[in-house]
């Protein structure tokens, strides 16, 4: 669950860790930070691929999520989430201790640190992972933060494979690209058809600077189709040798990036799913990643997502 907090640019300053990013903490650690917030967080469901599968479920898409909850009320709640927007929620594994938690401290530029305690979700071992999680479906989304535990990661790649799924991975952060750089670009040849990065994580993965381009290009070698987004500049989709920029829309008024990288992911997987090209995808994608900095946290009102799932081919 995400705890979505406003704080000020020095509250995120005496929070070790670089501003921008993800870093894992313990109970300890996590509560301690809770109890020094000035406001009381705002709860949503989170984490970046439930964010992803979440806004398929609301998009239309059939989908199902494959984690593990607490056995506590926050976890029932999560399930209580994906099954309210017409979610598969029978793959979920149930642990025996509370669910996972992302504290996301948001500053006046809209930009989100984030402090995770995985809780229950740290939990998920490898030997509850079989192909059978995975039958009835042809795509599995996964987030850049299951590289931390390879055992794992490799076990949830093989078992998509071999239900015969294509696989999107979100690279998640540059913390998460610079500890696993010694495998990843194995990783997404042998397994990935899509890989999203924005531009700080495509950068650390390539070491070009702010070639956005040429970074698409050389993720593009590696899987079938390759995502930089580059926020306010909108995003590049390469595929084979081709590039393709698509704007970002305009937001007056941004309120909170949490969660807009991972619902550009839902639209772009929810249009190309439904056989819309690349480019319409990309343009779908935009507008409910813009959608996302409106609001606190990665979900939208009922009603937005009624207009958006009318747009879907049409822009």
């Amino acid at each position: 669950m995400d705890f979505l907090a406003h704080v000020s640019e020095e509250f995120v300053e005496s929070v070790v860790g670089e501003k921008g990013g993800m870093v894992l903490v313990d109970t300890y650690a996590m509560d301690k930070l809770m109890a020094q917030i000035p406001i009381i967080p705002t709860l949503a469901p989170g984490g970046s691929a439930g964010n992803t599968v979440l806004g398929l479920a609301e998009l239309g898409t059939p989908t199902a999520m494959l984690g593990k909850i607490g056995n506590c009320e926050t976890g029932k709640y999560y399930k209580e989430a994906l099954v309210a927007r017409g979610g598969d929620g029978s793959r979920f594994k149930i642990g025996s201790i509370a669910n996972g938690r992302c504290l996301s401290l948001i500053t006046p530029d809209s930009e989100r640190t984030m402090r995770t305690d995985l809780g229950a979700a740290m939990t998920l071992h490898p030997d509850e992972i079989s192909v059978e999680d995975f039958h009835g479906y042809h795509h599995a989304h996964i987030e850049g933060y299951i590289l931390f535990n390879r055992d794992l990661m490799f076990k949830v790649l093989d078992a998509a494979k071999g239900a015969g799924c294509t696989v999107s991975l979100d690279l998640a952060s540059f913390e998460v690209v610079y500890a696993t750089k010694d495998i990843m670009e194995d990783i997404i040849v042998n397994y990935v058809d899509y890989v999203f990065s924005n531009e700080e994580e495509a950068a650390a993965f390539t070491n070009m600077g702010k070639d956005y381009r040429r970074m698409a290009l050389h993720l593009a070698a590696l899987a079938e189709v390759a995502v930089v987004k580059l926020g306010g500049e909108g995003s590049l989709i390469a595929q084979g040798t081709e590039v393709i920029a698509v704007d970002a829309r305009t937001v007056e008024r941004p309120v909170d990036t949490t969660g807009a990288g991972d619902l550009w992911a839902s639209g772009f997987l929810h249009s190309l799913l439904n056989g819309h090209d690349l480019y319409q995808s990309g343009k779908f994608a935009s507008l409910v990643g813009a959608e996302a900095v409106q609001v606190l946290g990665g979900s939208l009102p009922a009603d937005r997502w009624e207009e958006i799932r009318n747009l879907v081919g049409t822009i």
